[in-house]
């Protein structure tokens, strides 16, 4: 989990909320199966391949994250950077149905020393619907932070196709 020293102030975490109509179930195995895992993971423009995903607390999440469209793929070589990089993750939290959290190794960007980071998923039934709650901890610096937010707001668009209703009114 995420460590901050008691003399910093530490970084507001982000969280991002969505209703689907969609079982708790449903949700959850695309969390914690490879099949729904690569459904979906990464932002529009990048596909995931898994290579290990053992959805239990400890289990690895082992993946390469892969820019599959010829515009993503012409910027990552334009900025100097990998089409394809390996991303590793542990799974802290497993509770079926409603929780689940994963460490992420940030450890694939230039000048930057290795460091984890967690997101936190929750699923809250309600009637037809489930709320999902992600709790994403902040990265390095407030450029990558808003980065990631928007990243992973991208690939929450894909859920929202699949199972509609989407983003929680602010």
């Amino acid at each position: 989990m995420s460590i901050t020293s008691s003399a910093v102030t530490p970084k507001p975490r982000v969280v991002i909320e969505r209703r689907y109509r969609a079982r708790p179930d449903e949700i959850w195995d695309l969390w914690t199966t490879k099949e729904g895992f690569e459904s979906w993971w990464g932002p529009r423009g990048f596909r995931v391949e898994v290579h290990s995903l053992e959805a239990r607390v400890g289990g690895a999440l082992h993946y390469d994250m892969i820019a599959d469209s010829p515009e993503h793929i012409e910027a990552m070589v334009r900025l100097g950077q990998p089409t394809r990089h390996e991303t590793r993750g542990t799974f802290v939290i497993v509770d079926l149905h409603r929780r689940l959290a994963i460490t992420h190794l940030i450890d694939f960007l230039p000048g930057v020393a290795a460091y984890e980071s967690t997101m936190l998923v929750e699923l809250f039934p309600s009637g037809p619907l489930t709320r999902m709650v992600v709790t994403l901890d902040p990265m390095h610096a407030d450029q990558f932070t808003e980065m990631q937010k928007e990243g992973f707001i991208s690939q929450l668009t894909k859920l929202d196709e699949r199972f509609g209703v989407g983003a929680e009114p602010s």
